[in-house]
């Protein structure tokens, strides 16, 4: 009841903001409607069929333990994001009827019991998003940005419709039938490769990554929240579906290396974007890439450990998947919302006309710095923790026999730590230029703070976050019902009462006790301070790195005595950049007598452009041409070759019969 309430809500709510009535109402209702769906989460719902579906059967939909852990991310994503856009000026009619759309779209895919259902709900969320990517661009980068999108998402759907008939081929549609005859041999091996292709291209996993980073700047703030804190789980949530639960648990070993070697890269990719990016919000998205670099890693590290019958093994891979999962919705969500109240009330995202924020905005500042430094994996925050489980489940791979799984998990730890770096770096980067230093415009110093319906949708995930660090063995309790799903019932969360631990004798995390102590240490530092200092402290004007005071006509400064976006980054270009992007450099110089500085311009191209989409540009245009040529041909080779076709075609259902 309370389910089919939520979507019938949702439904209206696009129905009405499709009329650009009452904005705020809709996204106020479906703020409820999102925290009905995480209840529906945290309860859980037996199969059950619905009055209608395709020919062949009803539509059937379930929470099992697996779905209802997303549906509660889902939840903790969508209601702040719902809160942010109430607050924020009224968007486009393609806005309002999107935002409920897409949380339908994704919350239909997370509780479908079988194929038709997933792939209608995936095509929704995927639909619906673009339309809220494109809905402020008629024209420019944003809306490439968005036709880009619309084509990935469109590949990602016919990737996917593959693999679930490839599943469905054994018995039927229906998730039971599926586990009742899982795929083998062959089929196996295309059902992992259409599922990396599928939802690896709705992740962003490398080389299918190149949307992101674009699609993410061109949305609204809220928008931009609920895809990274939200949308790209459900990719992930499709992945352990169709590859754990629906593929069988006798799969081999080698299944998990594709994916642990497209997580690792994907990972390392994305925090090196992260580290060059001018754009807030394409900072962000670029840390979403690391994030789920790291996600899909622990997935493939838990698929081969099952395949090497080392189930503890498996299980904390898997935990540490499934708890990023939930760390990142809220912390990216976070951030994605406190950068978008930056964009709103200080009105812009490049690093170098912001800064000082920290003064004029210090509710927003302080979500923002909190949330970073869980991005950046800092005990005794949330993002440590699951972290820490894939370190942990990465170092134990010399207990794999097999080999090439010992080596590609030794490789694996080194790309994981420096990427976990470098992600640490980019956060220190996307602080100290919006937030530290001096204003770098007059907007700036003078930028209000967050209040009212802005400043509770910024704390909620912040609590989040501050309570997930800590209490992070208390969520593990939570997906031992996840675990045992997937894995089977002698599979269990890595924990043992308030600490996270991978069994007798190895290692432990107790992050309540960290945090306690670091308090502590905190604490006592500040009284000492206060009770040795003198005098009040006085505050004073900011260095300005040895430079000559600004003249009368820049009170806020000489903007050449701050570091820049591209100075700051300029190290890791230099050394790393070629890895991600291809870069170029290169010096304008002033004629002589000019009292102008010369200046450094940089530019980059990703390499998923010059690598997969040029190519696939120059081919189709090759092709364009050979097709061009068939219009001169005689009317007795086209019917040859319709009848080719149509006898090729039989042929392949009858192997497939067969098969």
């Amino acid at each position: 009841m309370l389910l089919g309430a939520c979507f019938l809500a949702l439904l209206g709510l696009g129905a009405l903001g499709a009329t650009g009535r009452a904005p705020r109402w809709v996204f106020l209702g479906s703020a409820v409607a999102s925290a009905g769906l995480g209840l529906v989460g945290a309860i859980g719902l037996p199969a059950t069929p619905l009055p209608f579906g395709p020919p062949w059967g009803a539509a059937q939909v379930a929470v099992d333990a697996l779905a209802g852990w997303f549906l509660v991310i889902l939840a903790l994503a969508a209601v702040p994001a719902c809160l942010f856009a109430a607050a924020s000026p009224p968007p486009p009619r393609a806005e309002g009827a999107g935002f409920p759309l897409f949380l339908a779209g994704m919350a239909l895919t997370l509780i479908a019991a079988d194929g038709f259902t997933l792939m209608l709900g995936f095509e929704l969320m995927s639909l619906a998003s673009w339309a809220l990517v494109a809905a402020r661009h008629a024209t420019g980068a944003g809306r490439r940005a968005a036709r880009l999108y619309l084509a990935f998402a469109a590949f990602s759907g016919i990737c996917l419709i593959g693999a679930v008939g490839l599943l469905a081929a054994g018995g039927g549609l229906g998730f039971a039938a599926m586990r009742a005859a899982p795929p083998e041999g062959w089929r196996a091996a295309a059902v992992l490769a259409l599922v990396l292709l599928g939802a690896g291209s709705k992740a962003g996993l490398v080389p299918f990554h190149v949307w992101l980073p674009l699609a993410h700047p061109a949305a609204a703030s809220p928008v931009s929240a609920l895809m990274s804190g939200a949308m790209v789980k459900i990719a992930l949530y499709v992945m352990i579906r169709l590859l754990f639960d629906l593929s069988g648990a006798a799969q081999p070993a080698w299944w998990g290396l594709p994916l642990l070697g497209l997580g690792v890269a994907t990972a390392l990719i994305g925090a090196l974007r992260a580290n060059l990016e001018r754009d807030t919000k394409a900072i962000l998205a670029c840390s979403t890439l690391e994030n789920m670099g790291l996600m899909v890693a622990a997935l493939g590290l838990a698929l081969a450990y099952r395949g090497a019958d080392l189930l503890p093994l498996a299980s904390v891979a898997l935990a540490a998947a499934l708890l990023h999962a939930l760390n990142h919705a809220a912390f990216k969500t976070q951030l994605f919302l406190s950068l978008g109240a930056v964009y709103s009330l200080a009105g812009s995202r490049d690093p170098d006309r912001l800064g000082g924020l920290i003064h004029r905005m210090p509710w927003v500042a302080g979500c923002a710095i909190l949330g970073a430094l869980s991005a950046a994996a800092l005990p005794p925050l949330s993002g440590f923790a699951s972290e820490w489980l894939l370190l942990q489940a990465l170092i134990q791979g010399f207990r794999a026999s097999d080999m090439s799984v010992q080596l590609i998990a030794a490789a694996s730890l080194a790309v994981v730590g420096m990427a976990v770096g470098l992600a640490a770096a980019a956060m220190v980067r996307l602080v100290g230029l919006v937030f530290l230093g001096r204003p770098r415009t007059p907007r700036v110093a003078g930028a209000p703070d967050a209040t009212g319906l802005m400043r509770v949708a910024l704390v909620l995930p912040t609590l989040l976050t501050l309570v997930l660090g800590p209490l992070a063995a208390v969520a593990l309790g939570v997906l031992d019902g996840p675990i045992r799903q997937v894995l089977g019932p002698q599979a269990a969360a890595p924990r043992f009462g308030l600490e996270l631990a991978l069994g007798e004798g190895g290692s432990r995390y107790l992050p309540g006790l960290v945090a306690l102590l670091l308090a502590l240490v905190v604490g006592g530092l500040v009284l000492l301070v206060r009770r040795r200092s003198p005098r009040e402290p006085a505050r004073g004007p900011a260095w300005d790195c040895g430079f000559l005071p600004p003249p009368p006509h820049m009170p806020f400064g000489d903007p050449l005595s701050q570091v820049s976006a591209l100075g700051l980054g300029q190290p890791i270009r230099r050394s790393l950049g070629g890895l991600a992007i291809a870069p170029r450099e290169w010096l304008v110089n002033q004629p002589p007598g000019s009292p102008a500085a010369a200046t450094l311009r940089v530019e980059g191209q990703d390499r998923g452009f010059t690598r997969l989409l040029y190519p696939l540009a120059r081919a189709r245009r090759a092709l364009s041409r050979e097709a061009e040529q068939l219009r001169g041909l005689s009317l007795r080779f086209y019917l040859g070759l319709t009848f080719g076709t149509l006898v090729s075609l039989l042929a392949l259902v009858a192997l497939l019969e067969r098969g």
